[in-house]
């Protein structure tokens, strides 16, 4: 079984849909059969890379609500990702364009590492407040896991892994993908959103007796 993950890493639902995810998987009788690949998806593909507001601004500009409004909205996705055991610090995140970070998960990929540079660079940005834009950062957590210091800087520097991004992007859009997390199983079926685990487990059984 294939499981392809449409995400980006500052979709606070993204990392605790991948959670929730992971724990279904854990109780599920086939999961030794299934292959998981994460795709890429933008957000802001606009965003800049640098800048100088913090998220709670961000989403109060986005939706036209008040700052106080945004910091409770992010507090309940706080305890969301607790009850998963994900410890989210809104308050130091560092808002960029992720776009680079999606092309070091396609670098990684490509040495057998996207699942341990995927839950690093969510990491790094939802509890370590880390600046997954800045190249410097990206090379950091690339050795991190084990990738090349200098391999992974000439990649950055370079347009590698552009098309392989935008490849995902393009997908998402051909297959209607307007909002993530977005968990396509087997191509089959469909899981949009961080669904409960028992949803998660039930679309996983659902598409294994129909393998």
């Amino acid at each position: 079984m294939k499981v392809e993950i449409w995400s980006d890493f500052m979709c606070p639902f993204c990392y605790i849909g991948k959670r929730r995810f992971e724990l279904a998987l854990q109780k599920f009788a086939g999961k030794d059969q299934v292959e998981v690949i994460y795709r890429s998806f933008e957000l802001d593909p606009e965003a800049k890379r640098d800048v100088d507001y913090d998220v709670h601004d961000m989403l109060a500009g986005k939706y036209g609500m008040t700052r106080e409004r945004a910091i409770s909205m992010n507090n309940d996705i706080t305890e969301q990702a607790k009850s998963v055991g994900l410890r989210y610090l809104f308050d130091t995140m560092i808002l960029t364009n992720t776009f680079d970070a999606h092309r070091l998960a396609h670098f990684a990929a490509k040495h057998g590492k996207a699942a341990e540079m995927v839950e690093l660079l969510l990491k790094s940005y939802f509890t370590d407040s880390k600046h997954i834009g800045d190249h410097a950062t990206l090379a950091d957590l690339a050795v991190q896991i084990g990738l090349d210091r200098r391999e992974t800087e000439e990649m950055l520097a370079s347009g590698a892994f552009t098309e392989d991004v935008r490849s995902d992007e393009q997908e998402a859009g051909e297959l209607g993908i307007r909002a993530v997390p977005f968990f396509l199983i087997d191509r089959k079926l469909a899981v949009t959103g961080a669904q409960p685990t028992e949803v998660f487990l039930d679309a996983l059984n659902q598409a294994f007796a129909s393998a």
